[in-house]
């Protein structure tokens, strides 16, 4: 098999390839370039001039996209000349009032949400990376860490599974091994995983069990709050011994939504199916007779922090698409004050 088939590569990405160009899938990402896996090994990488001043900053390559690369002469370093199409890509908000997205992973066949069995535990937080992980194109899945540290594992799996609707959980510990064999019902044959999730929740010790190295640096917790310090930080694919992939992302603190919407939907379904059932079409969910998400709320058939949490994400996602589309508006009304200023500037030709 060859170096890039192990790595993910199949028929959809070879016909996007342009001819005379080598393929390679990004491994790592940092501030001078990137370290890209071909089928001649593992080539540094930087990208062309023209590449670079015609795309945006979130059109750049990311941990786990496919490039087309061009050798530089003599030597075993490649310069990226074009973005092959991505199947699936995980984003955020980036921090701060910016409406710029940034990417987290791309090319993903699943997404592992993760969470550790102690003070980390949150279900309104996993309900926002749900959130987002049905809205990147691959399929959630949600690992519970540190089970070892746990009296019964099996009351928070009940409590995630009312929350996450179609989603397989599981909990593991990588000290002791136990659980972990469940990764091998993903990540075989060349697909790809991510793990998501705060800092301190064992997703570096999750790498080191699965690749079976000390590859990924451990730090200790704080006792008092269960919490942790960034012990990834920077994006990295990894080839496990099983033939699947893996990234590892430096834990969130903060995990601001990007546009949403589909995601929300797929992440409620308890919610949207009830709202289907309502009387009214255009039922506002208030006071209106036949309300079917107020009658479940007074049944305590629809808990009511859910149905708040599902609010407090949908008016967070309408924020940000009014914010988008406000800073699209004021794009355009640069380019065109722009392109206004060249145009009167031009010299008047004489008759």
């Amino acid at each position: 098999m060859s170096i890039i088939k192990q790595y993910g590569w199949n028929e959809s990405f070879q016909q996007a390839l342009p001819e005379q160009k080598i393929p390679g899938r990004v491994i790592l990402e940092h501030k001078s370039g990137y370290r890209v896996m071909t089928d001649f090994g593992e080539w540094p990488a930087t990208l062309s001039g023209n590449y670079r001043h015609s795309h945006s900053r979130d059109e750049f390559p990311s941990v786990g996209d496919w490039v087309a690369l061009e050798q530089m002469p003599g030597e075993d370093k490649g310069i990226i000349h074009q973005l092959l199409p991505r199947s699936s890509r995980f984003v955020r908000k980036a921090a701060g009032e910016t409406s710029e997205m940034q990417t987290i992973a791309v090319n993903l066949d699943y997404v592992f949400l993760v969470m550790s069995l102690n003070h980390d535990f949150n279900v309104r937080r996993l309900e926002r990376y749900m959130v987002a992980a049905w809205d990147s194109g691959a399929m959630p899945v949600v690992v519970l860490t540190k089970s070892d540290q746990c009296e019964d594992p099996a009351v928070y799996l009940k409590e995630v599974a009312t929350t996450a609707f179609g989603v397989d959980v599981f909990a593991v510990s990588a000290l002791t091994g136990d659980g972990m064999d469940a990764f091998n019902r993903y990540l075989t044959d060349g697909k790809t995983g991510a793990l998501l999730g705060s800092s301190g929740v064992g997703k570096s010790s999750l790498i080191n069990a699965l690749t079976q190295s000390d590859k990924m640096a451990v730090q200790d917790i704080r006792e008092d709050d269960s919490k942790g310090r960034h012990t990834t930080t920077h994006r990295e694919l990894v080839l496990l011994p099983g033939g699947g992939l893996l990234i590892d992302t430096p834990g969130m603190r903060e995990f601001q939504l990007a546009d949403s919407a589909d995601g929300l939907e797929s992440s409620f379904q308890d919610i949207t199916s009830l709202a289907a059932e309502c009387r009214f079409r255009d039922c506002s969910h208030q006071q209106e007779p036949g309300c079917r998400i107020q009658s479940a709320l007074a049944s305590g058939e629809l808990p009511e922090e859910r149905y708040e949490s599902y609010l407090k994400l949908l008016r967070e996602l309408d924020y940000i698409e009014r914010k988008s589309d406000a800073a699209k508006q004021q794009a355009e009304r640069a380019v065109w004050k722009q392109r206004t200023k060249e145009y009167r500037s031009r010299p008047v030709k004489k008759r």
